[in-house]
């Protein structure tokens, strides 16, 4: 029976568990979805217990579906969700409350307050993050101050953070271990990107004891071994953690200076390595920590839109526009004329490069005859639009024009949305065989650790298959399309 390493992608509207063999192939896969909560406008959660359960059933599933043998599991790597907070009792290892989502916005007003403090650039320059209610400080802060004895647990040494890696290394140790990798820590709005360790200083401003958090290390790391895992046996080293957006840039193999590429998901999030050069934007873009050559930590800048195949979601689940997301390609492709209709979806906020936490969706130029088909197109075009802003701010800061974008995730396999991505660029897009690259870099990094993969090298050699959509839009509606877009984008922003 042949080796395998088991990829886990914690995702923010579901889990995905694959079995990959020596090429780099996907011998077998399994998801499912879990609960999204909305106790609140603005507000989401989800529930940490729920994410493990499945995580733990998905596994079976995945190594039943590939008809492989738990023994012959070689290693672990885990992608994830990554500024998702979960907090959990120290003895019992069960969360004190629902996990606070990377999306949530219940502490906008605390960050507001802290940057009319004056420490905006205090967290800036530490941390290469802005003050957003979408980094794991000001979430580990509102749990600390609003669950019952939280702060007295915590400063007693009894709690512990993690993101949701952290959370699922200590379940899949029994407890052992727990950890997360540089690029998890970066996203928490209190690690120390410069000197690599959590930061004293802001743990202090924002009330966080040192003992709640994990040990960090590179993300190609011997983080710990399963132990008491249903359906796998004890002793399976767990040889990565990484966050999704830099797991999809290693999957890319773009480890070097220069290279980068956009994932579109739950949200989309460009990423351009900038090696060993920690550079502060000028454009809203942040800073982050992302995986060089062999894994090793280097610098990036990162671009995030927060609502981008969620907006599809949003149109199947709570609009019934659709059954199926993957109806919207034909959806969009059966309208033969244009139209004015531009879908602005800021439900949780705006990200890069707008930073506009208290704006909130809009869909502008509806007329009597509008159809559930154009919002839909409208909707589709606002992935890309959004995504094309994020590219226009990085070539800015780098002053390197991208020549092509790599593109993964989900919504690629979308053909309308691809070539409105490239007509909209004006550049090359390229979409690679396997578009899970997420969890593909986290199962290329864990098989690196433990030799089942050679090099980077080797890993290129076995990525070569790709397609490429070229532009092909006239530029007279390129402009039109785009003067459109910024026009409603200023209307929607509240600043």
């Amino acid at each position: 029976m042949k080796e395998f390493i088991i990829g886990i992608d914690a995702g923010t509207t579901g889990i995905r568990t694959f079995c990959f063999d020596n090429k780099g192939k996907v011998i077998s896969m399994a998801y499912e979805e879990f609960k999204q909560i909305y106790p609140k406008p603005g507000w989401v959660e989800h529930n940490a217990e729920e994410i493990w359960t499945k995580t733990e059933k998905l596994i079976t599933s995945a190594i039943r579906k590939g008809k492989l043998k738990p023994t012959n599991a070689v290693a672990i790597g885990i992608t994830n969700q990554r500024e998702t907070t979960v907090v959990f009792d120290r003895k019992t290892g069960k969360p004190i409350h629902n996990a606070i989502v990377w999306q949530c916005r219940r502490t906008s007003e605390f960050c507001t307050d802290l940057k009319k403090q004056g420490l905006e650039s205090e967290f800036r320059n530490r941390t290469g993050l802005v003050l957003d209610a979408y980094f794991s400080g000001t979430k580990i802060h509102w749990i600390l101050n609003h669950v019952k004895n939280a702060k007295e647990k915590a400063e007693e040494g009894n709690l512990f953070f993690g993101t949701i890696d952290t959370w699922l290394l200590y379940k899949l140790s029994n407890g052992k271990s727990h950890a997360t990798d540089h690029t998890n820590a970066s996203r928490t709005l209190i690690y120390n990107i410069v000197d690599k360790k959590w930061d004293s200083d802001l743990l202090k401003i924002l009330g966080i004891p040192n003992s709640m958090l994990p040990e960090v290390h590179p993300s190609r790391f011997s983080f710990g071994k399963t132990q008491g895992v249903k359906g796998l046996p004890d002793g399976i080293p767990i040889t990565s953690l990484v966050g999704d957006q830099q797991g999809a840039l290693f999957g890319q193999l773009c480890t070097e200076p220069g290279e980068a590429k956009n994932t579109y998901g739950t949200g989309c999030f460009l990423l351009f390595n900038t090696g060993e050069n920690f550079l502060i934007s000028k454009n809203g873009l942040i800073t982050t920590l992302a995986c060089g050559p062999e894994g090793n930590t280097v610098y990036a800048l990162e671009g995030s839109v927060f609502i981008g195949g969620a907006v599809v979601q949003w149109l199947r689940d709570n609009m019934k526009f659709f059954k199926k997301s993957a109806d919207t390609q034909k959806i969009a492709q059966s309208l033969k004329k244009e139209d004015e209709v531009v879908f602005v979806p800021a439900f949780a906020g705006l990200g890069a490069p707008h930073w506009d936490m208290d704006a909130r969706g809009a869909i502008y130029g509806l007329t009597r005859d509008t159809t559930p088909e154009q919002i839909t197109r409208a909707a589709l075009k606002s992935i890309a639009l959004q995504s094309y802003d994020l590219v226009h701010a990085m070539e800015q800061d780098t002053n390197q024009p991208l020549k092509v974008l790599k593109v993964d995730g989900g919504a690629t396999s979308n053909d309308y949305l691809m070539q409105y991505q490239a007509d909209i660029l004006g550049k090359k897009v390229i979409r690679p065989e396997n578009i899970d690259t997420t969890v593909l870099g986290a199962a290329f990094l864990a098989g690196l650790e433990v030799k089942f993969y050679s090099s980077v090298n080797e890993l290129k050699k076995l990525t070569k298959k790709y397609k490429e959509y070229s532009p092909k839009m006239k530029e007279e509606i390129r402009k039109q399309e785009l003067s459109r877009w910024h026009s409603a984008v200023v209307k929607t922003k509240t600043t």
